[in-house]
């Protein structure tokens, strides 16, 4: 049996603190999200001064692949080490990367300090958001990861026009620069303020698994960055590396099986809650950035927007965006409540993209702003609300593997959208240009190329206009395909299931060992207990998630217990059990809470008793675990420690009527 690695849970910091390591965590989040966009407007400017125009999307691939390579491996570091010095350790690693970046005099050095970029980058998004979990309870966290989306959202969108202003002021160099103030202004403050947490037992890392997900993701991401640009999508390098991600995604499958701390634990992939997030969270990418990414190159050339411009156009966005992730963020501390947000969210992403399909070349100004902020307004309901369900429903060890996967989905989702919907664009427009230009302009456009806003411009007016209806008429399928995939989505979105929010943070430590065993006198409780004792949480966990599964029972692991204990003893002698074991009233709280919304218990815990449901799933559960004990008892193959394998020899003889043989005193 591996040794425990789960990460101690700490007491929820006080309200001033938390809004001190917040806005530490905001800063940190808004580096991660402003340099997954800034280098774009800068591609030009960055060649002309170093060269190498063939190999210019590496500048923006190199980066893209680090960081989802890391993205999961951080996560299940922060479980294991303690998310505070793994952040730490990213930031550090970050702004060293944008530093040489900033030096960097030739394309190939800035592509490979990109890398190095990314590799720390791809630790800020998920260990930011897992960090607030360490503080501030579910209940309470819609809010702060509400103003997450908002900083995500404005920093994605804004990322272009603030690295245009930076490259037309300044140098281009002081688009990684600019990281290095904020940065170490964001690690003063982490380090001050954010709780550290130190790992129980002796952690042991998934070196196979991490390495097979690391080669399986760097194909998925070299297939879609350059799939249809460096390579044609039928090129042997395509289907080699294709095959070769395939490959290695479905041994990663069967070495999670056999890992003794998975990168994906298995009670991860069986948590329905996390199996549509994290579905949800792909369309959502796959939608937006496969479709968004297209509409700065709309402004400029049917509109004639400079670059500067073009950004600007995207404001609508951010502001519904902005809207909504802070108002449902509210609204979920309030009511408790998140459901209903990602299904309204896909619902207004399908309408505000099957709006865009309407754009044309006379669509005026305003009305494309409405059209993207109703698609605003659908983001901002969707996005965080996903990590927020995610994260209420994982226990607390397992909390930086579900945030980072969640993240890694979006993310996947958006390589997955560009490369799709690229493709579809560029057949598109080759195919509605073939007979609207002539010379050079025709050859270039045949090739794959596109025409800048200035060199439609200068076409004839015929040829222009036949350009830009062609543009638009190229978009348009692009949109259909985003708004159905938005549609299934919405879809998805009505098999996420509602869990009540807990009420303290990392809720699930603790509490669900003190109720596990039974607390009657008799000598059989008191080897189960020392059962408890000689076993893993990890185990423990698994074992209990069983028992619900075996009952039937769908609730947390801490009030499926709490129902047997008040079974058993009744609330109040359940409750001073509780609090004997240290179980802070917050938490207890929690579980009597969940019992009563599901109409499990009803009165005061004075004169409470279980309602016939409660009595019901009580006895379901009392019978499931009796036959799972029994079935591990009957089990004489089962590799077990020796303590544990005595422990069970002593119950089997309990059963028996045997007496236990006594001890050495």
């Amino acid at each position: 049996m591996s040794a425990a690695t789960g990460v101690a849970a700490s007491q929820p910091a006080g309200r001033a603190n938390v809004r001190v390591i917040f806005s530490g965590l905001m800063l940190v989040l808004l580096l991660a999200a402003l340099d997954q966009t800034i280098v774009a407007t800068a591609l030009p400017t960055i060649v002309s001064e170093l060269g190498g125009l063939s190999h210019i999307a590496w500048i923006t691939s190199a980066f893209l692949l680090a960081q989802t390579v890391v993205t999961p491996i951080y996560g299940k570091l922060g479980d294991l080490y303690g998310r505070k010095r793994i952040l730490q350790s990213a930031i550090v690693l970050f702004l060293v990367g944008s530093a040489l970046c900033g030096q960097s005099q030739s394309l190939t050095e800035l592509i490979a300090f990109r890398a190095v970029q990314g590799l720390g980058a791809g630790g800020l998004i998920v260990l930011v958001q897992a960090s607030i979990g360490d503080v501030v309870p579910p209940r309470e966290r819609g809010r702060y990861q509400g103003l997450f989306g908002a900083v995500f959202g404005i920093a994605s969108v804004g990322g272009p026009l603030l690295g245009g202003l930076i490259v037309q002021h300044v140098s281009w160099r002081w688009i990684f620069y600019v990281n290095l103030p904020v940065g170490l202004v964001a690690l003063a403050v982490i380090s001050a303020t954010l709780p550290a947490r130190a790992a129980v037992g002796r952690p042991s890392i998934d070196y196979v698994g991490a390495t097979l997900l690391a080669g399986s993701l760097s194909a998925i991401v070299l297939v879609t960055s350059l799939g249809g640009t460096t390579w044609a999508w039928g090129s042997p390098e395509v289907i080699l590396i294709g095959a070769l991600g395939l490959g290695l995604l479905g041994a990663f499958m069967v070495a999670e099986r056999h890992a003794r701390e998975p990168i994906v634990p298995p009670q991860l992939v069986r948590n329905p809650v996390f199996a549509v997030g994290a579905s949800l969270s792909l369309i959502v990418g796959f939608a937006l950035f496969g479709s968004v990414t297209f509409l700065p190159l709309y402004f400029q050339t049917v509109d004639a927007a400079t670059p500067t411009g073009s950004g600007l156009r995207l404001i609508p966005l951010i502001v519904g965006l902005l809207i909504m992730s802070i108002l449902s963020g509210q609204l979920i501390t309030r009511r408790g409540r998140y459901r209903i947000f990602p299904i309204i969210g896909t619902a207004l992403m399908t309408v505000g993209l099957g709006l865009l399909t309407r754009l044309n070349v006379g669509t005026s100004t305003a009305t494309t702003s409405l059209y993207l902020f109703v698609l605003g307004l659908g983001l901002g309901s969707t996005m965080q609300v996903l990590v927020l369900a995610v994260q209420n429903s994982v226990d607390f060890s397992i909390l930086g593997a579900a945030t980072s996967g969640v993240t890694l989905a979006r993310g996947i989702g958006g390589s997955l959208g560009t490369a799709l919907f690229g493709t579809v664009f560029s057949t598109q427009l080759r195919s509605q240009l073939r007979s609207a230009l002539t010379g050079p302009l025709a050859r270039q456009v045949a090739a794959g190329g596109r025409l800048t806003g200035a060199q439609v411009l200068r076409l004839p007016p015929a040829s222009r206009a036949a350009y830009q209806h062609a543009y638009v008429h190229s978009l348009e399928p692009v949109f259909v395909m985003a708004a159905g995939v938005a549609a299934f989505g919405f879809v998805l979105s009505l098999f996420l299931q509602e869990r009540p929010l807990r009420d303290a943070a990392a809720v699930s430590t603790g509490l669900d060992d003190s109720l596990a065993a039974p607390r009657s006198p008799d000598s059989l409780a008191e080897i189960e207990r020392a059962l408890t004792r000689v076993t893993t949480r990890d185990q423990r966990t698994l074992f209990r998630e069983r028992i619900g599964e075996r009952a039937g029972v769908d609730m947390s692991p801490g009030a499926i217990w709490a129902l047997v204990r008040i079974d058993e003893h009744g609330p109040v002698q359940a409750r001073a059990l509780a609090e004997q074991d240290g179980i802070e009233p917050a938490r207890i709280a929690m579980v009597v809470g969940e019992l009563r919304e599901r109409g499990l218990i009803i009165g005061e815990d004075g004169g409470g008793q279980l309602t016939a449901a409660g009595q019901e799933q009580a006895s379901r559960v009392v019978t499931a675990r009796r036959q799972l004990l029994t079935e591990a008892l009957a089990d004489g193959t089962a590799d077990r420690d020796p303590e544990v394998t005595a422990l069970l020899t002593r119950l089997a003889r309990e059963l028996c009527g045997e007496p236990p043989a006594a001890t050495a005193g």
